[in-house]
């Protein structure tokens, strides 16, 4: 293994032990506006996300969430990284991450993201780490029904 391979495997295994340890914005909140419900049934994670909006604006991103390091991780990361956006960026950033993971859009991920790009390396593990974005986006579209990674 190459000492670039080691540095970023390393990078991917601090970045996720810290945001699933101390996960940001983990809460919920006593007002918001849009939600919704997801269910990693494979892995068990289940993540609830909560919007409160200021016109376009993601102007608080928090969850509640159960399951593995990297779905609590994920979810942390992700609340981080569309906080403040607007609705048209966070649908940007959203399918980048899945872009990115899926393979279909590689090298979209900046900064702590790129991190969870070593999921790429787990196929199994990529519905845990993009239940929390879906489950994102389907509060920004108002769905009601929970959000499945099947």
């Amino acid at each position: 293994m190459s000492d670039k391979t080691t540095s970023l495997t390393e990078l991917y295994r601090q970045t996720v032990l810290n945001h699933s340890r101390n996960p940001h914005n983990c809460r919920r909140p006593a007002n918001w506006d849009r939600e919704a419900e997801g269910h990693n049934a494979l892995c068990g994670d289940k993540v609830h996300v909560y919007l409160g909006m200021r016109g376009q604006a993601l102007a608080d991103v928090s969850y509640e969430a159960s399951g593995c390091a990297i779905s609590l991780a994920s979810a942390s990361m992700m609340s981080d990284a569309v906080a403040g956006k607007t609705e048209s960026a966070a649908r940007q950033t959203i399918d980048d991450f899945i872009g990115d993971l899926s393979g279909l859009q590689p090298g979209k991920l900046e900064g702590e993201l790129a991190a969870l790009g070593g999921v790429r390396d787990y196929p199994s593990r990529i519905r845990c780490a993009t239940l929390p974005w879906q489950t994102l986006r389907a509060a920004l579209d108002a769905v009601q029904e929970t959000v499945t990674t099947e």
